[in-house]
């Protein structure tokens, strides 16, 4: 892992041949999020991280945002924790999805 003084806020914790890592890293790079990559099967520590917030198992992706873990987040998901906690990181100029029209329905019938 890299040093933690010149390192992003947010690390992605995947693996070669990982679907969901491929679709994860390829959703943050159209948002134009700065990330750092950390491959689980060439880094022993970044394996343990990985095992330490996902239950004893290597599942990827897992991406840390500051002190936060997520285990398969969604973009979504990560843009949401890096607004709420390193939101200086932030690519210039995105904004928060709209939420879908099932989204807004849920809300309005829980009184939202």
């Amino acid at each position: 892992m890299s040093d933690p003084a010149t390192a992003q806020p947010v690390t992605v914790y995947w693996r070669p041949g990982c679907g969901f890592c491929a679709g994860l890293l390829r959703g943050l790079e159209k948002t134009g999020l700065a990330h750092e990559r950390v491959n689980i099967w060439e880094d022993d520590a970044a394996a343990a991280h990985v095992r330490s917030v996902a239950n004893g198992n290597e599942t990827v992706p897992t991406v840390t945002v500051g002190d936060t873990s997520m285990v398969n987040p969604s973009v979504d998901q990560v843009m949401a924790t890096v607004a709420e906690q390193h939101p200086e990181h932030l690519p210039e100029g995105w904004t928060p999805p709209e939420p879908g029209r099932m989204a807004r329905t849920v809300n309005k019938l829980l009184g939202g």
